[in-house]
């Protein structure tokens, strides 16, 4: 359970930071704009501070810079407010604790093993030999199939589906919809036939601790080696990883995301949403990829990569549009102009001696 409420000055006896103003009771989490005297807000953002003076919230969480213009207010002061601010989310709404037991109308085969304080949810499916560890959650309609290991404390939502001998680590969560171990996209084209022929995927997908999956994700198994996720890698909703991937540790991937098979992604990257990245690549570790950005070779060295325009009105796309596909061509007639450029000034230069 979580709290209802407390005071400014316990919350920094729980939490840290330094308490400055009146010890104010805090009830509620809210944003600068909607909150009240009896409400706790944060400031991280620079732009925000004329907001963060109009804001009626009792408590503000901000940096010491910060500090020194919101005079004559409760403040708790951190070098990060929005970390601090997301301790004070989860001390209000903690994640909920499993209620022990299984639901009549589970299906579970009778070779899986799941450990007594385990829930089990309406209509839940395990298949044999498949284990579920301490504390963990499973809603209703999920589907884990056979030969799977979920380690503890994980919480799988409503509807997901893990295929066969897929492995979670601990404190994974999975959001509703999303698809572990589906078959990756192999395929050799027959020829005599004229027609695919399927490759077996023979691999599975490996989670790491603390790694979390957005709803409606799919991550392939491997064709023949496994997709690795590894440890507390986040990845948001409509995201698709194919087979044979590696996500390294702490990676960030923003919604709808595409990754195609065999990619590595090196570990602390972010993956801005909507990015589309090919197969058999390498991305180094420590790597921002932004939004909508088309990543079509490997990245050698680490940094910031980025490759859409920034918005503009339409009128204005049309006409930059026409130069662009004519980019080649205006290549050429520069090149043909600074070399007769360069003939005029030696010829020029001759002359002048």
């Amino acid at each position: 359970m979580g709290v209802n409420q407390i005071t400014a000055n316990a919350l920094v006896q729980q939490l840290g930071g330094q308490l400055r103003g009146d010890d104010v009771l805090i009830t509620n989490i809210t944003s600068l704009r909607q909150a009240n005297r009896n409400d706790i807000s944060f400031l991280s953002n620079p732009r925000l501070r004329t907001e963060a003076q109009a804001s009626r919230a009792g408590v503000l969480i901000v940096t010491e810079k910060s500090a020194e213009i919101l005079t004559g207010r409760t403040l708790i002061v951190t070098d990060d407010p929005y970390l601090y601010f997301a301790r004070v989310t989860r001390l209000f709404h903690p994640r909920g604790r499993p209620k022990a037991g299984i639901h009549p109308s589970a299906s579970i085969a009778a070779t899986a093993q799941i450990a007594p304080n385990c829930e089990i949810g309406a209509h839940v499916v395990i298949g044999e030999r498949t284990i579920i560890k301490d504390n963990t959650r499973i809603l209703a309609g999920t589907v884990i199939e056979e030969d799977c290991t979920i380690g503890q404390d994980c919480f799988i939502h409503a509807n997901v589906t893990i295929y066969h001998g897929c492995q979670l680590g601990d404190r994974v969560e999975l959001h509703s919809g999303c698809v572990i171990g589906a078959d990756g996209f192999g395929m050799a084209w027959d020829k005599p036939n004229n027609q695919w022929f399927k490759i077996a995927q023979t691999g599975a997908v490996v989670l790491g601790n603390d790694v979390e999956i957005g709803a409606n994700t799919t991550i392939d198994r491997g064709a023949i080696e496994n997709t690795v996720i590894e440890d507390d890698a986040k990845i948001d909703n409509q995201v698709m990883i194919g087979h044979n991937g590696k996500i390294g540790a702490h990676v960030a991937i923003v919604a709808c995301t595409g990754i195609a098979g065999s990619t590595e992604v090196g570990a602390y990257s972010v993956i801005g949403g909507a990015a589309m990245i090919g197969g058999h690549l390498n991305i180094p570790p420590q790597t921002t990829i932004g939004a909508a950005t088309a990543v079509s070779h490997s990245i050698k060295e680490s940094g910031h990569y980025a490759s859409i325009f920034p918005l503009q009105k339409h009128n204005d796309w049309v006409k930059n549009a026409v130069h662009i596909r004519h980019l080649h061509e205006m290549n050429q007639k520069i090149k043909k102009l600074e070399l007769q450029l360069a003939k005029l000034t030696s010829h020029l230069t001759d002359s002048q001696e």
